[in-house]
């Protein structure tokens, strides 16, 4: 898993740690130390930490203006044991949507396992978002992507079907969001 790095060819527009809005202003990285792990697998010290033994992060872009964020995910979700839903939406979501961020799209293909446990914070979520305020989840796994559904947490978030098809790295950050935006309106009418 070490080799994972977050997506970088965004960070000529964005970098998470330079926007004072950011969970992880300031935020200082180091090139060669392998300091996290999940399990007994060292990380990408590039990726951030949320407070979750197991799910790790990475904000790749903020559009204040359109109100938008994108986020890449590593590791298991795991709502059962850790409540990873609950810091993911403390130590990070909120801060978003403090500064009006309404629309959410995460990446999660190196998301390898979900563990369920209730929907209430992804109801509250959907519920601080305003009217035209959106969660996304893209590239999931199908397995997890089942877990999901089987949960019935896709009642609070788009995930599966032709969103979950999108080549989103051929895309710059503005283009993946009109993309999914209008995948979004069209399932909102």
């Amino acid at each position: 898993m070490h080799k994972i790095e977050p997506y970088y060819s965004w960070r000529h527009l964005y970098i998470a740690s330079e926007d004072e809005k950011s969970p992880f202003y300031a935020r200082e990285y180091s090139e060669f130390e392998y300091d996290k792990k999940i399990y007994n697998f060292l990380l990408h010290p590039q990726w951030d930490e949320i407070g979750s033994e197991t799910l790790f992060i990475k904000i790749l872009f903020v559009n204040y203006e359109q109100q938008f964020a994108i986020i890449e995910l590593l590791g298991e979700w795991n709502d059962c044991i850790h409540n990873d839903i609950m810091i993911l939406k403390r130590s990070v979501i909120d801060t978003l949507i403090n500064h009006n961020i309404n629309k959410f799209i995460l990446i999660g293909e190196n998301i390898l396992n979900f563990h369920a446990s209730d929907e209430s914070y992804y109801e509250e979520w959907a519920d601080d978002l305003e009217t035209d305020g959106w969660i996304a989840f893209l590239n999931f796994r199908k397995h997890v992507i089942s877990e999901f559904q089987r949960n019935n947490i896709d009642s609070y978030i788009l995930l599966g079907g032709n969103i979950n098809e999108i080549s989103w790295r051929i895309y710059e950050p503005m283009e993946l969001f009109e993309k999914i935006n209008e995948l979004m309106m069209k399932r909102l009418k």
